[in-house]
């Protein structure tokens, strides 16, 4: 068994232009400050990090490296959430998701695919660069529009979808191969992979591709009503990466999973800061354990009612309190008796 690595923090929800969430230094500085050992840094963030450079240049990886050991902390991965939803884009969602790109290419759904293809594959090469084995990231989404089976589906549909999904992502999976790292995609709804069918189907298009793996937190699978801890159980083999977020699910007379077109905070299912929600955190970090985890703990806030800061830092004690340091020897090691072949046939009567 292995300990986890942590606590670490997804960066994405922090970084601002107001300090300390301005600079890579500032931000490592200040999650060092809330006590954790690690970051994951959103890629298209260029006020934390440069990926086209990432790329290209080991010399600026080790740069980055240096500033966040200047404060004791770590790199785990590397984001292209927002980049791997482009991937792939229903056209319903065409304007929502242009702010996802560069101005040059809004209104231009082939050309922003390609611009998050050539993202994608940058981040592979950075995540060689940077020593990582591991890359966080969205599949993106064709038939989420079609995810209630009404008007009925034309029968096929589904299938083409996660075909063009899996042609898509193949060649990227292959350049992430070669770089020696894996894609943990997160499992959320608005991806096509949105729960563990899903993303078996997309498994069984990619040839059961080595480097699709998944991203597991627990919050996306409480708010579809999804056992969890099941899941880990179905996947550990795929799990990689996780994400520590809370969540609770308050069904009404009035709204259940759809939540009725409510804002965050006026939904039955919600996120919620570490402890506020109803993960069995206890459960999860023992799974973790057991199954040989090899990832860090990486704290993903997103509350609509505690405030940020105090949602960090209450998460950073909250993971280093649920961190299992795993034994090295058996509990009843004191009862030991010995081996012996003779002894055992004996006692088996043979």
């Amino acid at each position: 068994m292995k300990t986890i690595k942590g606590p670490a923090v997804f960066l994405a929800q922090f970084v601002s232009d107001e300090s300390p969430f301005t600079s890579l230094s500032e931000i490592a500085g200040w999650a060092s400050d809330c006590g954790f050992k690690g970051v994951q840094i959103p890629s298209w963030d260029e006020r934390l990090f440069n990926l086209e450079l990432a790329a290209e240049s080991s010399d600026y990886c080790d740069e980055v490296r240096g500033v966040l050991a200047n404060h004791d902390i770590e790199i785990t991965e590397l984001s292209t959430h927002l980049q791997g939803q482009l991937v792939a884009v229903h056209p319903a969602y065409d304007q929502m998701f242009d702010g996802f790109a560069p101005s040059e290419v809004h209104g231009k759904p082939k050309a922003r695919q390609e611009w998050a293809v050539d993202q994608l594959m940058m981040a592979a090469r950075a995540s060689r660069n940077l020593g990582l084995t591991d890359h966080a990231s969205f599949s993106g989404a064709l038939a989420w529009p079609y995810l209630y089976p009404w008007p009925q589906r034309p029968a096929g549909l589904i299938e083409s979808a996660f075909d063009e999904l899996a042609m898509r992502w193949l060649p990227i999976l292959n350049a992430f191969d070669d770089a020696g790292v894996s894609i943990g995609f997160e499992i959320h709804p608005g991806e096509d992979l949105h729960d563990g069918v899903s993303f078996e189907m997309f498994l069984e298009r990619v040839g059961n591709h080595s480097r699709a793996n998944i991203l597991f937190d627990p919050s996306h699978l409480v708010l579809q009503q999804l056992d969890y801890l099941g899941f880990m159980d179905a996947y550990r083999e795929r799990i990689t990466m996780v994400h520590i977020k809370d969540a609770e699910f308050n069904s009404t007379a009035k709204q259940g999973v759809y939540g009725g077109y409510q804002s965050w905070i006026d939904r039955a299912g919600r996120f919620r800061s570490l402890g506020d929600g109803q993960v069995n955190f206890k459960a999860m970090f023992s799974k973790l354990a057991a199954m040989d985890f090899n990832g860090w703990a990486v704290l993903e806030w997103e509350c609509c009612l505690k405030h940020p800061e105090d949602g960090a830092r209450e998460g950073a004690r909250f993971i280093d309190n649920h961190i299992i340091r795993v034994t090295d020897r058996a509990f009843d090691d004191f009862a030991e008796s010995g081996s012996d072949e003779l002894i055992n046939k004996k006692i088996l009567g043979l």
